[in-house]
């Protein structure tokens, strides 16, 4: 699969549903200011994906928040099963934290067949966090805390709206949504 399609897919889903049902409070104002940097990986192994895991946590410290506030590391066909992704997640959280990142960097999993603990693959709240291919969004911490506090609302309470959200769309909407023009 070539970069451009996994870009587009992945800017659809920003769009439509990231977006367009405030599923995050702060992706709006930097996807306008075109401070989310999308990166797709086309590394073979798991070591060759940590390099590129490596490289964008560095990149992402090391740039002003004004320019890449937050990146999108996708990878469209390393991980096919959620539970190997899952628990590969371990392993991010060791990254992050070897880079010292802990309390600056938090990673946010998305998967095409996310399943929250304790509920149903076919739950539509596990939509979520379902984007069109696995993918790490890393985020500054300091942001998301200014995202929270500019909601008018706790964590808790955006994860209630946006199952709401969700609920009230239904499968068949949550198909028609992320179903391209």
């Amino acid at each position: 699969m070539t970069e451009d399609p996994v870009i587009a897919s992945t800017r659809h889903w920003l769009e439509k549903a990231v977006i367009g049902l405030n599923l995050c409070p702060f992706a709006r104002s930097v996807y306008a200011k075109n401070q989310v940097r999308i990166v797709v990986s086309t590394a073979r192994h798991l070591d060759a994906f940590l390099d590129d895991l490596d490289r964008e946590l560095t990149l992402l410290v090391n740039t002003p928040a004004e320019e890449v506030d937050t990146t999108l590391l996708v990878h469209p066909t390393l991980f096919p099963d959620f539970e190997v992704f899952n628990d590969f997640l371990n392993v991010v959280d060791d990254v992050v934290a070897e880079h010292e990142l802990d309390g600056i960097i938090q990673v946010a999993p998305f998967h095409p067949l996310f399943q929250f603990d304790g509920t149903e693959a076919d739950d539509i709240t596990n939509a979520t966090n379902r984007a069109p291919f696995p993918t790490l969004h890393l985020l500054r911490e300091d942001s998301v805390e200014r995202a929270i506090a500019s909601d008018a609302g706790d964590a808790e309470a955006i994860v209630e709206r946006n199952l709401k959200t969700l609920r009230d769309l239904g499968p068949d909407g949550w198909r028609a949504l992320m179903a391209k023009p």
